[in-house]
């Protein structure tokens, strides 16, 4: 659709907007579960688990998904960043330069939070599936798990500062797009940034390897007991 030289196009494919929103969820109920304590650590440890299974999918996705999933379209070098702060070049169809360090910064925290969660333990009724592995190795995931919580709410921070910077000073939604796929682009600049492609093939790909993920993530909570007390 194209008006006043202004188009919309489809940016954001529904697998990868499932992902953002269910990983925006997931973090939530963790870092309350974790601040309540005592028997909602249960869930989370659920919650844990359930953001690994989202890292993982949205790393393969970043490599296989349409055009602007993938970490080949958006992750740029050096000399992108620099000119995108000069304004040289501000027109970007999915993650900008800044966009892109920040979904890398976020998906390594993240990521390697759930991960650390893994051989975690809280001394009291809670641990990790793999926590049995090794004592010393445990105690420090403890500890990098402990530090890196707030290197992820700094992160946070940050992200949603930026969110609000671009919708008041250079009045660019960001949150919508991510909501319904669709976003605003020059009617110029259609060439360089078509549409991605959101179609039922890669839709049916996304569930697929939801499914394998998820066995894959049912298999590894298995390897040793954790404590229910739901």
């Amino acid at each position: 659709m194209e008006k006043h030289g202004i188009a919309t196009i489809r940016v954001w494919d529904l697998p990868t907007r499932l992902f953002h929103w269910a990983l925006v969820a997931c973090v939530l109920g963790s870092f309350i579960t974790v601040k309540l304590g005592g028997l909602w650590m249960t869930w989370h440890v659920r919650f844990g688990l359930t953001i690994l299974g989202l890292i993982v999918f949205r790393i393969i996705w970043g490599f296989c998904g349409p055009r602007y999933a993938r970490f080949a379209q958006f992750v740029r070098g050096p000399r992108y960043v620099l000119d995108y702060l000069r304004g040289r070049r501000l027109h970007y169809a999915g993650h900008n330069p800044l966009g892109a360090l920040s979904v890398l910064a976020l998906l390594a925290s993240f990521g390697f939070q759930a991960f650390s969660g893994l051989f975690a333990n809280d001394d009291v009724m809670t641990t990790g599936p793999l926590a049995y592995l090794s004592d010393s190795l445990s105690d420090t995931m403890t500890g990098l798990h402990d530090i890196n919580q707030w290197i992820m709410v700094a992160l946070v921070c940050v992200h949603v500062g930026a969110i609000i910077w671009y919708r008041r000073v250079r009045g660019i939604r960001l949150v919508g797009p991510m909501l319904s796929g669709d976003a605003p682009i020059a009617a110029y600049a259609l060439a360089e940034h078509p549409a991605a492609d959101d179609s039922w093939r890669y839709r049916l790909s996304a569930l697929l390897l939801c499914a394998a993920i998820a066995a894959l993530i049912w298999w590894l909570q298995g390897l040793a007991p954790v404590a229910d007390f739901s």
